[in-house]
């Protein structure tokens, strides 16, 4: 074994040291985040924003599992993380490579927190784009209609993998547009969300099993289009 070997087998047995105590928070339900001191305030568990026995096509119990075990799930493992940031950030003799592998897990379920506080906001609702919103996505498509296909095409090419589908006022260009995201790191930038769209094999599997165009079908049905157009209004006013 030559010298670099060496260092990349201790850097990686370092790794998992020190990442497992957050692996392990994250898997334990409930778990709190630590209180010592100059430890960051935890992230709060938001509740689900609507009746999850009143969707159309979206069962209480696919609804519930994803916000149990993969909203709330990555939470906890958000909060674990920043805790251990807090330590590994006082000593100074930390490695870079080592805190640098902590961000980027903090940045995963940082995003992975986002997206899904705002793909549960916006279900609950019923229709199709009115009024403001409807003028807003003929001026950048053309019409709501070929909005909607752009958006279920852009959906259909991550069936079968994992991702989101974002529809996003962009404050460079002042546009709508349908974002792809293959994990919850990407985002377009400049890019306010507006309507977010989960694709990720959770949040459909127990009510469809492989069929993701039904699902979408399903969340199509339940667009809480209100939700949206305040979105598109206070992105618009930043």
């Amino acid at each position: 074994m030559n010298a670099h070997q060496a260092l990349t087998r201790r850097q990686a047995l370092a790794t998992a040291a020190a990442l497992a105590p957050v692996l392990a928070a994250a898997q334990t339900a409930g778990a709190p985040s630590s209180n010592a001191t100059g430890a960051p305030k935890p992230f709060e568990i938001k509740p689900l924003p609507f009746d999850p026995t009143k969707l159309t096509g979206l069962s209480e119990r696919l609804l519930k599992s994803h916000w149990e075990n993969n909203y709330a799930g990555t939470i906890r493992a958000l909060n674990s993380v920043r805790d251990r940031l807090a330590v590994l950030s006082a000593d100074k003799a930390t490695p870079a490579f080592l805190y640098g592998d902590l961000k980027r897990e903090e940045l995963i379920r940082r995003g992975s927190m986002v997206l899904h506080e705002l793909y549960f906001a916006n279900l609950g609702g019923s229709g199709r784009a009115g009024g403001a919103l409807a003028e807003a996505l003929k001026n950048s498509f053309g019409s709501a209609e070929a909005w909607e296909d752009d958006f279920r095409r852009t959906a259909a090419s991550l069936y079968g993998g994992s991702g989101w589908t974002v529809l996003a006022w962009n404050q460079h260009t002042h546009e709508l547009h349908n974002y792809w995201a293959s994990d919850h790191s990407q985002s377009a930038v400049m890019g306010t969300p507006l309507l977010v769209l989960d694709l990720y094999e959770h949040s459909y599997h127990i009510d469809f099993g492989a069929s993701a165009a039904r699902y979408v079908d399903a969340f199509f049905a339940n667009v809480h289009w209100d939700e949206v157009h305040r979105r598109l209004e206070g992105a618009r006013k930043a």
